[in-house]
């Protein structure tokens, strides 16, 4: 990765900035710096396809987001809701790398713009980002810290609640939800619930209704059916 001084971060910055308000909202984002934004992708993502481990692909995504920083900051700073390509590939990037607050602020703005993911991704973002923030804590870097994740993932409900996506997908983000809080709630206690943390508990068996609700096949039942009986042990205790 190239080392830019200050001031070069700077102008690329103001010239991303510039770029992006220059365009009509919700039109298409056009012009000589997103061109060349463009064609850096295209080559960043011709490297990334020659290589066939996955693990190795994200490895290397993660070296080339600080190479786009400046024109995402432009984006979120001058932009007024023109389609543009490279700032939703890089929201992909961002959640594939575990970079997820920086994708939670970059999905808002794509998502109130209505944006559209390119033609190589087969989902939108509302999708991608149930389905994606979900595995990151059901099977991904999320689940090492519980509390967080819980806040993470909340965080991409409220975003997406009012966007259409496949019931699988939404049942898959409750899921992830309500078992981070049970995961918080063991941290604080491994055999029962406090009775003081009850109504956290039953949060949690809300999110894990919803997601059988939503799905039957989410594969929550075991769960609930361990949860309702540690409520009922920490009610007695109350």
């Amino acid at each position: 990765m190239t080392t830019q001084s200050p001031a070069l971060r700077h102008r690329a910055r103001m010239l991303a900035e510039r770029t992006a308000g220059a365009a009509a909202p919700l039109g298409v984002t056009t012009g000589t710096a997103y061109e060349l934004m463009l064609y850096k992708l295209a080559d960043d993502r011709r490297r990334l396809k020659s290589i066939q481990s996955v693990e190795r692909k994200i490895e290397v995504k993660a070296t080339l987001l600080p190479e786009y920083t400046q024109w995402i900051d432009g984006v979120l700073a001058g932009g007024k809701g023109a389609q543009d390509d490279v700032f939703a590939t890089l929201l992909v990037w961002h959640i594939d790398t575990g970079e997820y607050e920086r994708a939670l602020v970059m999905a808002a703005y794509a998502l109130e713009y209505k944006f559209t993911l390119p033609e190589t991704y087969s989902r939108d973002i509302a999708t991608l980002m149930l389905d994606e923030f979900a595995e990151g804590y059901l099977h991904g870097k999320l689940a090492a810290d519980p509390q967080h994740a819980a806040q993470v993932l909340c965080a991409v409900e409220q975003l997406t609640a009012a966007h259409d996506a496949p019931d699988q997908a939404r049942a898959k983000l409750h899921k992830a939800i309500g078992l981070s809080m049970v995961a918080v709630l063991d941290q604080a206690d491994d055999t029962d619930i406090a009775p003081a943390l009850i109504a956290s508990a039953e949060q949690a068996m809300d999110h894990l209704k919803r997601a059988r609700s939503l799905s039957e096949a989410c594969g929550v039942k075991k769960d609930m059916e361990r949860l309702e009986r540690r409520i009922k042990r920490a009610a007695g205790s109350a």
